[in-house]
């Protein structure tokens, strides 16, 4: 993680009130505050949050809000694009720690190096990067829109896709683009067992296998349909299908099952027994820590302005070019 912030005190022993969600509400009062919270965060903070989304519906969000204060209750690539987009909102990040796995397999330095030897390449980078790397790219997309975002590329222009290649090879199927990738990945959606959906598959014979597409390809092939994670929800509500097994992080079935509480979503298991299909930087958030970021004002998430300023560009491209994509 490459942002600087303002270091975190402690609250003595006994501060945390006892009804968490009336505290939080006060506070987003005073401070005229917005919670933005990702599908995979806990139900409680899903539930406390005034919108709920994907990268793509968190970033038009960021762009739209008149709060005075952002509440991020995600990772830090995310805090960081709400304050690439807000220079002058107070950008809070409830835990410090909730990295990403995916935006730390592409270091700044390398990546600088990886350009400069592909000088003739557009740089199209996926939301889970750092700011430093948005800075360099030519146009951030996120799951929602990898595909049409490269699809308004001419032909003849030669592309880096970064940093996630399971994405980066789903959108050269899907568009048959040639694209330079990053070897870059998510812990997460790496760790789906192919043999163990396949087993699912046979236990329960009924059941559609929805899938992300930062999961690898023995994954994917087994999948009825693959999407971003709105996509996958606004899939299980159309579908007449009753049984899912979702390959994402399992936060999502929160929201599926209070949605459809008729249908049954089974999480696609890891390769061993432990809850790795659980993002570990997701979880590291909890209604605790988000009372207290807003009640200290801090983590704060701050950027040098160099760099907000280069990584704004492509976000707005983004936001620009799927103006019409329909998530």
């Amino acid at each position: 993680m490459f942002t600087t912030v303002l270091p975190q005190t402690k609250q003595p022993f006994g501060s945390i009130p006892d009804d968490l969600f009336d505290a939080i509400d006060t506070l987003k009062q005073e401070l005229n505050a917005v919670i933005l919270a990702h599908y995979y965060q806990d139900p409680d903070i899903q539930d406390i949050a005034d919108y709920i989304g994907d990268s793509l519906g968190l970033s038009r969000q960021a762009a739209d809000t008149d709060a005075d204060v952002i509440v991020f209750a995600g990772v830090h690539f995310m805090a960081e694009t709400a304050k690439i987009l807000n220079p002058d909102k107070l950008v809070l990040l409830p835990d410090l720690n909730a990295g990403c796995s995916l935006a730390d397999s592409c270091p700044p330095d390398a990546f600088a190096q990886f350009k400069a030897e592909h000088p003739d390449h557009l740089v199209i980078s996926y939301i889970n990067c750092s700011a430093e790397i948005k800075a360099m790219s030519d146009i951030i997309c996120t799951s929602s829109n990898a595909v049409e975002i490269v699809q308004q590329i001419p032909p003849d222009q030669a592309i880096i896709f970064a940093p996630d290649r399971n994405l980066g090879r789903y959108v050269m199927q899907q568009t048959g683009r040639d694209l330079l990738l990053w070897q870059g990945s998510c812990i997460v959606h790496e760790t789906f067992s192919e043999k163990r959906i396949v087993q699912l598959q046979i236990e329960h014979p009924d059941a559609e296998v929805i899938a992300h597409p930062e999961c690898e390809p023995p994954v994917l092939r087994h999948a009825s349909y693959i999407g971003s994670t709105t996509a996958l929800l606004k899939y299980s509500q159309t579908s007449p299908g009753s049984k899912f097994i979702v390959a994402t992080e399992p936060g999502i079935i929160h929201q599926m099952q209070k949605q459809m509480p008729d249908k049954r979503f089974i999480p696609a298991p890891a390769t061993n027994n432990c809850n790795c299909n659980e993002c570990p930087f997701m979880r590291l958030n909890t209604l605790e820590k988000l009372y207290l970021a807003m009640k200290q004002r801090q983590p704060e998430i701050t950027l040098p302005e160099h760099i907000r300023i280069a990584a704004l560009q492509p976000i707005q491209r983004m936001l620009d070019m799927s103006a019409k994509v329909k998530v």
